[in-house]
């Protein structure tokens, strides 16, 4: 297999545009790959002629470029899109999306704030492409924790990071905050503020902050999104699959506010809210769906999910009685034992925000909600942390093994495909859908315009395209060496540049662009 390489002598290619041949000087071709797209169905082995970060000829004629990927053997899709990253803001996470083939990380279910610290910390400094909801979460914690001060727009961020915390002051008061009249009118004017600095949508991650978030503001968001032709991101205020606080319970709650108001909503992870009543969940989206509400799911590929020991869904009367677990599932990630009784006390008391990683759904629930035509992929990625030191793994540089975390941070995209060939789940075509056009049309059709251009792979489209082996490809990330690259994807290009070139990623290239609404 041959590397990007440059030609001596500019060639000119010969492109067949609008009925006539034209020379055209292509920057980069690909050659020989079996070109899919899932939009149109177009699956051929073809050659692929790039200039200016677009997509400017798909061919069976021989074409040659300043630069050349031989793709023979391997497939040749459009770049993956993951509605669902905590690390899209982050050096090395950004570096593992790519290693996943994932060319556009979105920061959607906490979202940020504020927004523009998101957008202007990560501007001509991105190795992928970027975007963010706003985050009332942060907005809540700005409110009652007033010494709250955040560099980087994200809570999630600042909750993890020792060093950001510390300079931030982030706390959990926000999982508890009860707000009175004036200050659920300061939260929702701040949403709509936010809103018109361009944010992806509304980020409703009730789960999280359960105890204290009020109807009047979940139903102020909805109605923000909707009037900005939007889309609020909803981590649903119940996870559980017992009467009275069922995961679908929650997803009624928001549901019921699209049908008032508008906008669209999308449900992120849904399987490790539902549980086993995922199957009574997708259902009521597709009842939705048929109903002319834009709603849709999203699901990562396992079983076990990843949060911070504080979360309102695990306390003991949740955990146990509702979802089906005991302390037993809960692994804390610094020491990578299971919980006692005894010591997630001990946590919550005096480090509620420490990450662990949980068992949610059986696995084969979580197999069949990810089939289901309503949903597409999303991580749910979420920092890893370097078990040498205990920091947050930042910079570009850090060593892929010696990590701990969840594995979804490093191989969700890189699973799906793994399980299509060794399970046949699904159409290799389904699965690429569910990876980058779905997610792409759902973002279309809410707002986000730049959308239109991605998730593709056909002529004018943006040049965000993942290559890879499909007898190959492997997710190597586990429980115990969480950082583990996916194999098997050679080739990432983000609008129009080579950024991950032989499987290595190509280090202070910056190709990456903001997605607004």
């Amino acid at each position: 297999m041959k590397k990007v390489s440059k030609i001596t002598p500019l060639v000119i290619a010969m492109a067949l545009i609008g009925g006539q041949v034209q020379a055209q000087d292509f920057d980069i071709v690909i050659n020989e790959g079996r070109v899919m797209d899932p939009e149109t169905g177009f699956d051929q082995v073809a050659n692929i002629g790039i200039k200016d970060g677009k997509i400017l000829s798909i061919t069976k004629d021989i074409i040659e470029g300043k630069q050349s990927i031989n793709a023979k053997g391997l497939v040749v899709a459009p770049g993956f899109i993951d509605t669902h990253s905590h690390v899209s803001n982050i050096p090395f996470g950004q570096k593992l999306h790519l290693r996943d083939g994932v060319t556009t990380p979105l920061d959607l279910e906490v979202g940020s704030y504020p927004v523009n610290a998101f957008y202007d910390r990560l501007e001509g400094k991105s190795i992928t492409n970027y975007g963010t909801s706003v985050s009332p979460a942060g907005i809540r914690e700005s409110i009652v924790n007033p010494d709250y001060n955040s560099r980087t727009g994200s809570l999630v961020t600042d909750l993890f990071e020792q060093h950001e915390h510390e300079h931030s002051h982030a706390t959990l008061e926000v999982a508890t905050f009860l707000p009175n009249k004036e200050q659920i009118e300061k939260i929702n004017n701040k949403v709509a503020q936010e809103m018109g600095q361009g944010a992806i949508g509304v980020g409703v991650p009730v789960g999280y902050m359960s105890a204290g978030t009020t109807s009047a503001e979940t139903i102020s968001w909805q109605e923000t999104a909707a009037q900005y032709g939007s889309s609020t991101y909803l981590h649903g205020r119940f996870s559980s699959q017992n009467p009275s606080t069922t995961g679908i319970l929650g997803f009624q709650e928001m549901i019921s506010n699209v049908g008032i108001y508008g906008g669209g909503l999308l449900i992120q992870h849904i399987h490790q809210q539902s549980l086993e009543k995922t199957p009574e969940a997708l259902k009521m989206i597709a009842d939705a769906r048929k109903a002319g509400l834009k709603v849709s799911a999203e699901v990562y590929p396992y079983y076990q999910g990843a949060t911070i020991v504080g979360a309102d869904y695990l306390v003991p009367d949740n955990y146990g009685p509702n979802m089906g677990r005991t302390y037993k599932d809960i692994i804390e990630v610094e020491t990578m034992k299971p919980l006692t009784k005894e010591r997630y006390d001990e946590l919550v008391a005096s480090n509620p925000s420490a990450s662990v990683i949980f068992a949610g759904i059986s696995q084969q629930g979580m197999l069949d909600a990810l089939v289901d035509e309503n949903v597409h992929v999303g991580s749910d990625a979420m920092p890893l942390t370097i078990a040498a030191t205990g920091q947050m793994a930042v910079e570009f540089d850090t060593p892929y093994e010696g990590l701990q975390g969840h594995p979804r941070a490093a191989g969700t995209h890189g699973k799906v495909l793994r399980l299509v060939r060794e399970k046949n789940i699904m159409p290799l075509m389904t699965a690429i859908s569910k990876m980058s056009y779905k997610p792409a049309k759902y973002l279309q059709e809410n707002g986000v315009h730049a959308m239109e251009n991605k998730g593709r792979i056909q002529v004018n489209k943006d040049a965000d395209i993942t290559i890879f082996d499909p007898a190959t490809v492997t997710d190597n990330a586990t429980l115990t060496d969480a950082g583990l690259p996916t194999t098997g994807i050679p080739y990432v290009l983000i609008n129009g540049t080579v950024i991950v070139n032989d499987s290595v990623v190509l280090k202070d290239i910056y190709p990456g662009q903001a997605v607004r609404n």
